[in-house]
């Protein structure tokens, strides 16, 4: 019997690597929105969290020229960039396994949800994934505590440490343990391992192939 009844995975760095996609996304922004100066760091630290907070938090914008910056990353990420993108290896043979063992699997990412749900769908994700939460579109809504809120009410799921979060990054490991579940922290994702070590998670894990050893 799987260790977890039901599974509440990340999507961008931790069942596909993104990258590409977002990292074009924002330097379209920012060329358009005419930012110059930024840091590699910047960029990195970019990949993950809500697109609002990295505008205003990460790059100092007021609200209006937030906005506009986020039109601008829809504007390439909806054409282009959320194709360029690939699930990680192992993560298909990952999700079937945990389908036909009758794990529920959802999926809660602050990407805006209109795209997340054309990636999970162009992957086949969709087969196995009971439901999809993302971000909308004013990004008000786009907290991982949030989202995984809203996946267990919708659900009538109570909390419990039978149900999991997996994902890249300390909002994804928050937001876990600020629902009274368990959390799992991927290091081959977008998040720095030392951050991760210091969410305290349940498990921490360097691969895939280490993620189905505890799931399944």
């Amino acid at each position: 019997m799987p260790r977890f009844s039901h599974i509440i995975f990340d999507l961008d760095g931790t069942l596909t690597d993104n990258t590409a996609g977002i990292r074009n996304s924002l330097l379209y922004a920012m060329e358009h929105m005419q930012i110059q100066g930024y840091s590699e760091e910047i960029l990195e630290k970019s990949i993950g969290p809500p697109l609002q907070w990295c505008f205003s938090n990460l790059l100092g914008l007021n609200e209006r020229d937030t906005k506009l910056a986020v039109e601008y990353f829809r504007e390439y990420f909806g054409e282009k960039g959320w194709r360029e993108n690939d699930p990680y290896p192992g993560i298909y043979e990952l999700l079937e396994r945990l389908y036909f063992n009758g794990v529920k699997m959802f999926i809660a990412t602050a990407k805006f949800e209109k795209y997340a749900q054309q990636i999970i769908e162009h992957f086949e994700f969709d087969k196995y994934v009971t439901q999809l939460k993302g971000a909308d579109y004013g990004g008000k809504n786009a907290t991982k505590t949030n989202l995984i809120s809203q996946l267990l009410t919708t659900n009538q799921l109570t909390p419990s440490k039978e149900i999991v979060v997996v994902g890249d990054t300390i909002f994804d490991i928050e937001g876990g343990k600020e629902n009274g579940l368990a959390t799992i922290a991927v290091t081959y994702g977008f998040g720095k391992e030392e951050d991760l070590k210091n969410a305290e998670p349940d498990f921490l894990v360097d691969s895939v192939e280490e993620l189905f050893e505890i799931l399944v």
